[in-house]
């Protein structure tokens, strides 16, 4: 079987599952104190692997940058998510890509749409999961999932 993993990096963040393509599930991304957790995350990457039987399962993480207005702390914080991501994986020794925000979300057709447009079409497009985005703040699950979803092609 095969496994991919998508990540929405960041405190507000979530990680999504795939196993030979069908939607396995989907978690907020484990933090506490303005930092991402790392042996909750390598928890969660590995009960996915081992679920979908899969050693070396790929995992598709959103390639962010910094934005004029965000504030140093902010920004600072993020980083260390990304880093924490990054190192987790490494440590685990499974393939990462990192994918552009245009890329993914121009392979989903959500270029020009607002960010709730992502949390819609996750619920469109796996309504058995529907209550997995019915909040606003559900967008991390379906950017998450839609990472993991349209990992295919150039990755930037």
């Amino acid at each position: 079987m095969s496994v991919t993993i998508g990540i929405d990096p960041g405190i507000t963040g979530a990680i999504a599952a795939f196993v030979d393509g069908e939607l396995l599930t989907v978690v907020d991304m484990p933090a506490a104190d303005g930092s991402v957790i790392a042996a909750v995350l390598r928890s969660e990457l590995v009960e996915f692997a081992v679920a979908g039987f899969d050693d070396r399962p790929l995992v598709v993480v959103e390639k962010v940058h910094a934005m004029p207005g965000n504030g140093v702390a902010s920004m600072f914080r993020f980083g260390r998510a990304v880093g924490v991501i990054e190192g987790v994986v490494g440590g685990l020794g499974w393939p990462l890509m990192w994918v552009q925000p245009q890329a993914w979300k121009k392979r989903a057709g959500l270029i020009g749409k607002d960010k709730d447009a992502a949390r819609l079409l996750a619920i469109e497009t796996w309504p058995d999961h529907a209550a997995t985005f019915k909040r606003k703040k559900d967008c991390g699950r379906a950017d998450a999932e839609l990472i993991a979803h349209h990992q295919k092609g150039p990755t930037g």
